[in-house]
Protein backbone atom coordinates (compact mmCIF):
# COMPACT_ATOMS: atom_id res chain seq x y z
CA UNK A 1 0.00 0.00 0.00
CA UNK A 2 1.05 3.12 -0.61
CA UNK A 3 0.30 6.62 1.97
CA UNK A 4 0.54 10.30 1.06
CA UNK A 5 0.78 11.75 4.26
CA UNK A 6 0.83 15.76 4.68
CA UNK A 7 1.89 17.99 7.33
CA UNK A 8 2.24 21.88 7.75
CA UNK A 9 -0.86 23.50 7.73
CA UNK A 10 -2.12 26.17 9.90
CA UNK A 11 -3.26 29.17 10.87
CA UNK A 12 -1.39 32.18 9.58
CA UNK A 13 -2.28 36.01 9.46
CA UNK A 14 -2.45 37.56 5.87
CA UNK A 15 1.45 38.52 4.41
CA UNK A 16 2.75 35.71 6.07
CA UNK A 17 4.46 32.02 5.14
CA UNK A 18 3.72 28.20 5.12
CA UNK A 19 5.60 25.18 4.10
CA UNK A 20 3.95 22.37 3.42
CA UNK A 21 5.29 19.11 3.72
CA UNK A 22 4.49 15.65 1.91
CA UNK A 23 5.67 12.51 2.42
CA UNK A 24 5.12 9.04 0.28
CA UNK A 25 5.55 5.79 1.98
CA UNK A 26 4.62 2.44 1.10
CA UNK A 27 5.34 -0.38 -1.43
CA UNK A 28 6.80 2.33 -3.62
CA UNK A 29 8.79 1.10 -7.21
CA UNK A 30 9.04 4.73 -8.44
CA UNK A 31 7.55 7.98 -8.17
CA UNK A 32 6.98 10.29 -11.07
CA UNK A 33 5.30 13.65 -11.00
CA UNK A 34 4.15 15.25 -7.48
CA UNK A 35 1.67 18.05 -7.16
CA UNK A 36 -0.27 20.32 -4.81
CA UNK A 37 -4.05 20.85 -5.18
CA UNK A 38 -6.44 22.82 -2.95
CA UNK A 39 -10.04 23.05 -2.31
CA UNK A 40 -11.62 25.76 -0.53
CA UNK A 41 -15.45 25.73 0.43
CA UNK A 42 -17.87 25.71 -1.89
CA UNK A 43 -15.64 25.43 -4.92
CA UNK A 44 -13.78 22.98 -6.91
CA UNK A 45 -10.11 20.90 -6.11
CA UNK A 46 -7.86 22.97 -8.27
CA UNK A 47 -4.08 22.56 -9.25
CA UNK A 48 -1.94 24.81 -7.37
CA UNK A 49 1.75 23.73 -8.53
CA UNK A 50 3.23 20.45 -10.01
CA UNK A 51 6.87 19.13 -10.07
CA UNK A 52 7.65 16.36 -12.56
CA UNK A 53 10.30 13.99 -12.40
CA UNK A 54 12.18 15.55 -14.76
CA UNK A 55 11.93 18.88 -12.74
CA UNK A 56 9.44 21.07 -14.89
CA UNK A 57 7.51 23.20 -12.78
CA UNK A 58 3.93 24.34 -13.34
CA UNK A 59 2.30 26.64 -10.82
CA UNK A 60 -1.67 27.79 -11.02
CA UNK A 61 -1.89 31.61 -12.17
CA UNK A 62 -2.70 32.54 -8.84
CA UNK A 63 0.29 31.79 -7.22
CA UNK A 64 2.87 31.75 -9.41
CA UNK A 65 5.55 34.10 -8.19
CA UNK A 66 4.56 33.49 -4.51
CA UNK A 67 4.60 29.53 -3.88
CA UNK A 68 7.61 27.43 -5.18
CA UNK A 69 7.15 23.64 -4.86
CA UNK A 70 10.33 21.19 -4.73
CA UNK A 71 11.05 17.62 -4.01
CA UNK A 72 13.35 15.64 -1.91
CA UNK A 73 13.50 12.48 -3.89
CA UNK A 74 15.39 10.43 -1.35
CA UNK A 75 12.81 11.08 1.45
CA UNK A 76 9.71 10.66 -1.23
CA UNK A 77 8.85 14.13 -0.18
CA UNK A 78 7.32 17.02 -1.77
CA UNK A 79 7.42 20.67 -0.57
CA UNK A 80 5.33 23.57 -1.04
CA UNK A 81 6.81 26.90 0.31
CA UNK A 82 3.73 29.16 0.35
CA UNK A 83 4.53 33.29 0.78
CA UNK A 84 2.59 36.06 0.98
CA UNK A 85 -0.62 34.13 1.61
CA UNK A 86 -3.77 36.03 1.50
CA UNK A 87 -7.24 35.17 2.59
CA UNK A 88 -7.85 33.65 -1.15
CA UNK A 89 -5.27 30.93 -0.31
CA UNK A 90 -7.10 29.59 2.39
CA UNK A 91 -8.26 26.13 1.49
CA UNK A 92 -7.37 22.24 2.06
CA UNK A 93 -4.25 21.67 0.46
CA UNK A 94 -4.15 18.01 -0.45
CA UNK A 95 -0.61 16.09 -2.17
CA UNK A 96 -0.65 14.31 -5.21
CA UNK A 97 1.83 11.75 -6.44
CA UNK A 98 1.71 8.97 -9.79
CA UNK A 99 3.27 6.24 -8.67
CA UNK A 100 4.41 3.01 -9.75
CA UNK A 101 4.13 -0.15 -7.29
CA UNK A 102 5.39 -2.75 -9.08
CA UNK A 103 7.58 -2.41 -12.08
CA UNK A 104 6.86 -2.75 -15.54
CA UNK A 105 2.86 -1.90 -15.13
CA UNK A 106 0.94 1.20 -14.87
CA UNK A 107 1.71 4.43 -12.28
CA UNK A 108 -1.46 5.58 -10.60
CA UNK A 109 -2.76 8.50 -8.61
CA UNK A 110 -2.39 8.69 -5.01
CA UNK A 111 -4.13 11.29 -2.54
CA UNK A 112 -3.14 12.37 0.84
CA UNK A 113 -5.77 13.31 3.19
CA UNK A 114 -5.55 16.69 3.35
CA UNK A 115 -3.94 19.93 5.22
CA UNK A 116 -6.04 22.82 6.17
CA UNK A 117 -4.35 26.31 5.47
CA UNK A 118 -6.20 29.68 6.99
CA UNK A 119 -4.99 32.60 6.30
CA UNK A 120 -6.94 35.10 8.73
CA UNK A 121 -5.84 38.07 10.87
Amino acid sequence: QVQLVESGGDLVQPGGSLRLSCVASGSIFSIYGMAWYRQAPGKQRELVAMLTSGGSTNYADSVKGRFTISRDNAKNTVFLQMNSLTSEDTAVYYCNARIKVVPNTKAYDYWGQGTQVTVSS
